[in-house]
């Protein structure tokens, strides 16, 4: 049995990985240490085989899961990089290294699901929307807030607005909390369309398209494009990682 866990900004997603078995969870992570979460959700399982890890959280947090695997169950953690290749996509960003572990996982998922041109859309504290060839290229991709941060800074930024949950069931909204969450949602919407309709002109027409992350079944409805939601993308990726060790 393997641990898989995609360490993120506001969240921590594990999946328990075996043959015929596959059982994901997720908590929010606390501001301070995470260790209580970490006996909470794994201390009565027994010992994996493996367990993968990537993050794009803070260096503190990382060890952290890292000693208490050791500790625990005297494993020690393999820590997700991207690397220039691997598992068949190649990597074109200029650093490789520097493509973030989520998004690199996301894609060797991708190329998993599909042999086609695929798009990658991770809906969570950022947005990302990545772009890989039908020969398994990564060819780049756009980063920019989610949900949470455009609304947190635009009440950062003014004196009127407050960093309130409004309703974004209508674009026409009729009150401020409203407003911010309908300019949020459709915002985003229209933003994730206008790069899928940029990476189709290098992509071609057939890209299929997977939609991952917290805030995805948010987004799905607004969008008007024909997507498939994958909401254990990454730790999927993680899997086919695992699986090559």
């Amino acid at each position: 049995m393997n641990l898989l866990v995609d360490l993120g900004n506001s969240r921590l997603k594990w999946a328990w990985q075996d043959a015929g078995l596959w059982h994901t969870d997720a908590a929010a992570l606390p501001e301070g240490d995470i260790a209580p979460l970490l006996d909470g959700a794994w201390r009565d399982h027994a010992v994996p085989q493996k367990v993968i890890v990537c993050s794009v959280s803070s260096a503190q947090r990382l060890r952290a899961v890292e000693q208490w695997a050791h500790a625990r169950w005297s494993v020690t953690a393999w820590i997700v990089r991207a690397p220039a290749q691997q598992l068949g996509v190649k990597n074109r960003y200029r650093q490789p290294d520097q493509l973030g572990a989520d998004r690199w996982a996301a894609l060797i998922a991708a190329r998993g699901l599909t042999s086609s041109a695929a798009c990658v859309v991770d809906c969570g504290t950022a947005v990302t929307v990545d772009a890989l060839s039908r020969d398994g290229e990564f060819l780049g991709g756009a980063i920019f807030p989610g949900m949470r941060l455009l609304r947190a800074g635009l009440a950062r930024g003014t004196e009127a607005i407050d960093d309130v949950e409004g309703d974004a069931a209508d674009s026409l909204a009729r009150s401020t909390a409203d407003g911010v969450a309908a300019g949020v949602l459709f915002g985003l919407a229209g933003a994730v369309e206008r790069l899928i309709d940029e990476y189709r002109r290098t992509l071609g027409g057939n890209m299929e398209i997977f939609l991952t992350g917290g805030d995805a079944p948010r987004l799905a409805p607004r969008l008007r494009v024909t997507v498939t939601p994958v909401p254990d993308l990454v730790l999927k990726g993680l899997a086919r990682i695992a699986d090559s060790l």
